[in-house]
């Protein structure tokens, strides 16, 4: 890929290697060597075989099962390039550690924010993530923070991969979903569904636990009690008139919208716990469903996820690489892997480059495919794939979609296309 010189270092730790490999690959530059391990005492231990100085260093990492090992090697990179005056350092995290505790729950606290402020002070510069479980995550961090989308490439794969996909409907598993639900099915013109009642509470329903009052002193065995008694009658007035939080009291599960006859595809930013997933599946399929999907960025799986896939009505599981799953595959056919490393090895680029990351984020996005004997440029307007246009650019064929795919790839290519606007 054009535009990469020897002033980037690519660095990854124990949690992702194919991906980070992957990443390399693509950018065409050699993954820089990095031992990490554990001493006799457990302590992580990280030694990096190139010189980082002066030099603009990715660390690619990713939420994998062992998420305390991963954020202590990601710090203890970050430190390490630090002091040893590397230009920059980005993290590369396709799936962000602690992403999900990005509220209060009861006497807890925002484990996200932690994360953030640990990755700001370690040395980080600059954050590569993708579908964060809350965007508001980004704004815990005192640096810069790209979340880019999968979207794209999902909306890619319901297009090429379900063949009757205009018979389908999305569906959003809850209604805090729905959000999500209605972008796909606004791109793909197609109908919505939603889940609605009892399978499990959503974050936002839990109460905190802090129901207790706020103790307050008890001013009648104090020498000022004959003073202070109008102000004691005012606090307990005060807490007598608070409104008890009323416990949610759900219906069961049902769906909003009509699935009779029709593919149902389920859409959410990660897999972890996949009971959710069955039980939503299990109604689909008592309301007429014929096919069911479910599509997500990040497929955690954790636990007995394949098995109850297997056994599920849920016909494939679809999800990114960012987070490792072989394992679970080997378990499961059912569950597919879409590739998106060439989003994140685009990013990487872009940053390096100091180029705009807005291409990433537009509403038209492009397909970059190698086809090196491809005519200069012809017009396709296949409305089965939506592909408007194709040209060609150095024996690359590159592709021009009318909904959100992927991005452009090229500045090149962006020039080329404002001349043939032109």
């Amino acid at each position: 890929m054009a535009g990469i010189n020897a002033d980037m270092v690519i660095l990854t730790g124990n949690s992702h290697k194919e991906f980070a490999k992957l990443i390399a690959e693509r950018l065409g530059v050699r993954l820089g060597a990095c031992s990490i391990y554990h001493s006799s005492n457990r302590e992580t231990v990280a030694e990096i075989g190139d010189s980082v100085r002066g030099r603009d260093v990715y660390i690619v990492q990713t939420g994998a099962k062992d998420v305390n090992n991963v954020v202590m090697e990601s710090l203890i990179l970050a430190y390490a390039c630090k002091t040893s005056s590397a230009k920059n350092i980005v993290g590369v995290f396709p799936y962000m550690p602690y992403s999900k505790q990005s509220k209060m729950r009861k006497r807890g606290c925002i484990a996200a924010k932690l994360m953030a402020k640990l990755f700001c002070k370690s040395g980080f510069t600059h954050i590569i993530t993708m579908d964060l479980h809350q965007k508001e995550v980004q704004g815990f961090f005192d640096i810069p923070v790209d979340n880019l989308r999968a979207s794209p490439f999902l909306l890619q794969y319901i297009q090429e991969s379900i063949p009757d996909y205009r018979n389908a409907v999305i569906v959003a598993k809850d209604p805090g979903l729905t959000k999500k639900a209605t972008s796909y099915a606004e791109r793909l013109r197609l109908g919505i569904a939603v889940i609605h009642g009892e399978q499990k509470v959503s974050d936002s329903d839990q109460i905190d636990g802090r129901s207790s009052p706020p103790p307050h002193n008890n001013l009648s065995t104090s020498p000022s009690a004959s003073s202070s008694s109008l102000e004691s009658r005012i606090i307990d007035v005060r807490l007598d008139i608070i409104p008890s939080l009323a416990e949610k009291n759900k219906p069961p599960m049902t769906v909003v919208g009509d699935v009779m006859g029709r593919i149902a595809i389920i859409v959410d930013d990660l897999i972890d716990d996949v009971a959710a997933f069955v039980a939503a599946a299990e109604v689909l399929k008592d309301r007429g469903a014929y096919k069911i999907y479910v599509l997500a960025t990040h497929g955690l799986l954790s636990q007995d996820a394949p098995r109850l896939i297997e056994e599920s009505p849920i016909n494939e599981v679809v999800v990114t690489n960012t987070v490792p799953h072989e394992v679970q595959k080997l378990q499961c056919a059912k569950i597919k892997t879409v590739d998106i490393s060439i989003l994140i090895s685009e990013a990487i680029r872009r940053i390096h480059n100091n180029e705009s990351m807005s291409y990433l984020f537009r509403n038209y996005f492009w397909v970059m495919q190698k086809k090196p004997n491809c005519s200069k440029l012809k017009n396709l307007k296949q409305s089965n794939k939506l592909i408007l246009l194709s040209i060609t650019i150095d024996s690359t064929e590159y592709s021009i979609f009318e909904h959100h795919h992927i991005t452009l790839f090229s500045d090149q290519f962006a020039n080329v296309m404002d001349e043939f606007r032109h």
